[in-house]
């Protein structure tokens, strides 16, 4: 496999996969989620595509979340807010989509990653795929990522691991709270069951299946300005001495 960062598609009987990969464990820097919000929202546009498998490379971590050395060398508010909206374009991408996303999740996810998994519209996921959200660990918290993580964990899950911020939560813990819809035991089976999905998708009614992602994102429509807001917070408080030191501590 290239060890070179990338983002691709590719389109196989009206089904658009979309792969991101990055040697740091799958951590986004900025210019990838810029590639990866404008390669579903293209897909979203491609009449030959009538559904979406969101995926990474690798058979180990999903992703890692934000890219951490970017992340450490924000040193002003409009950075860190432009640093932080990254997250907050994809999320919004997928959320206007009109096809439904699925989302193959192979391993670990952390943060960001925590975000992507969430604001798929059905995720399917091997028991290896553990998710954390570690954000208040370094002084800010999952603020972009927050309002598509409740919505698929609830208040009481989303808030329960954003403040158990150094534990890993396995992977059945997350279906019971209804973020991933089923769990398998090896990637083969997960893949298979992806494929199946998506293939039996492919024979029902766009026009049905736009409607219903609509349904399914009713009382999401601020989200465009709500994310917004959310990255200016994470980007005054990266900034912070608590934060910075933090940062440093890790590197």
């Amino acid at each position: 496999m290239s060890e070179q960062p990338y983002v691709k598609q590719n389109i196989n009987n009206q089904i658009a996969t979309i792969e991101f990969f990055h040697p740091a464990h799958n951590s986004l820097p900025g210019d990838l989620l810029a590639q990866l919000a404008n390669t579903i929202t293209e897909a979203g546009n491609n009449e030959d595509v009538k559904v979406i498998i969101l995926q990474s490379g690798g058979d180990r971590t999903f992703c890692a979340g934000a890219s951490f050395s970017e992340l450490i060398s924000i040193n002003d508010e409009k950075t860190g807010e432009v640093f932080f909206s990254g997250f907050a374009n994809v999320i919004n991408a997928m959320r206007k989509c009109p096809k439904f996303i699925i989302g193959r999740i192979q391993g670990k996810t952390v943060g960001g990653g925590v975000g992507l998994a969430s604001a798929v519209d059905y995720c399917m996921a091997t028991k290896y795929a553990e998710i954390k959200l570690s954000e208040l660990n370094v002084g800010i918290g999952p603020f972009v990522v927050g309002p598509a993580v409740e919505r698929k964990l609830g208040l009481s899950g989303m808030s329960q691991i954003a403040i158990d911020a150094n534990s890993f939560y396995k992977a059945e813990w997350a279906k019971n709270k209804g973020l991933f819809a089923e769990v398998y035991e090896t990637l083969e089976e997960l893949d298979e069951a992806v494929l199946t999905l998506a293939s039996n998708l492919c024979q029902y009614n766009p026009e049905a299946m736009k409607e219903m992602k609509k349904v399914f994102w009713t009382g999401t429509e601020d989200w465009d300005e709500l994310l917004k807001e959310r990255a200016k917070i994470s980007g005054r408080l990266v900034l912070s001495a608590f934060t910075k030191k933090k940062l440093e501590s890790y590197k």
